[in-house]
């Protein structure tokens, strides 16, 4: 269901600017894997999916705010069945480079230690409580503002982000041996293709090793198997599932990848310690 994904160069901003993007766009049509060297503050306003961002591949929902400095690698893989009716996803970008940062603390002074602050940043971070909803009022708000009045929502906005102590990291930049980047080919080709028959021999030729070496570098650098990798990955997307859509158990069995309800439910029970539904029960709100 997923497009192919393959590494993106995005253009560098100009020196001294920021760019505000408000996009609606299909669910399949969001920028591959990429990194710039300019700061990302994105707002999931609609969809949900599988996030990449440096070291982390973590299920994301809408309503999310997510600041990620320069040069980590991120993609936002969203579902089909978390978009509008018309199979739209909609999110809010703000772009901005450091030397954007460093004119801001130099016009104005008393932003300094604040810029100060988001510098030191060298994490991925997602944004919690009051800080957060404070930050989606300000970004909607730039969908309806001037240029100039957005530079005034964006200076609250880097107020907010240096004063935001309720966060998770969520992804750091890693240093890419050939072993790094032969795992992030293969958890791109699972993110693409966890719906479908996985085999260990295609895994082995995606990264061009026979099979059994393939196997024993999968166990070194994961101290997991690839079918339990798999099986644990495919267990996590039904989860999002159950809390987010209305579907039932079988057609998330068979939409996460599974091709046998009962073995499902085994894998699932093993690995949760409850039943499908348990867990829809127990985890919805309401």
């Amino acid at each position: 269901m997923y497009k192919k994904i393959k590494y993106t160069h995005i253009p560098e901003l100009e020196e001294c600017a920021f760019h505000f993007d408000h996009v609606k766009i299909y669910w399949n049509e969001q920028i591959t894997l990429h990194e710039q060297k300019s700061w990302e503050l994105s707002y999931i306003i609609t969809g949900s999916g599988t996030r990449i961002i440096g070291d982390k591949i973590e299920p994301f929902s809408r309503n999310e705010v997510i600041l990620i400095p320069p040069n980590i690698p991120h993609c936002w893989l969203f579902q089909e069945l978390d978009a509008d009716l018309d199979g739209k996803i909609e999110n809010i970008t703000l772009s901005f480079t450091g030397h954007f940062l460093d004119n801001c603390a130099r016009t104005f002074p008393e932003m300094k230690s604040y810029i100060n602050t988001i510098r030191n940043y060298e994490q991925a971070i997602s944004f919690k409580g009051d800080n957060l909803v404070s930050l989606q009022k300000l970004l909607v708000a730039m969908t309806n503002q001037s240029k100039i009045e957005q530079i005034s929502s964006f200076i609250q906005i880097l107020y907010l982000m240096a004063c935001s102590d309720d966060v998770n990291h969520v992804g750091k930049r890693i240093v890419e041996d050939k072993w790094t980047i032969r795992m992030k080919r293969i958890h791109l080709y699972i993110m693409n293709n966890y719906q479908n028959t996985i085999t260990l021999d295609e895994m082995a030729k995606l990264v061009d090793m026979n099979k059994a070496a393939f196997c024993i570098f999968f166990k070194r650098m994961t101290g997991k198997s690839f079918i339990s990798f798999l099986n644990e990955y495919r267990i996590e997307i039904s989860c999002h599932m159950l809390l987010k859509t209305g579907l039932t158990v079988a057609e998330i069995c068979y939409l996460s990848g599974f091709k046998d309800i009962p073995y499902f439910n085994r894998t699932f029970r093993r690995m949760k310690n409850c039943t499908p539904n348990d867990y829809r029960k127990m985890n919805q709100c309401g």
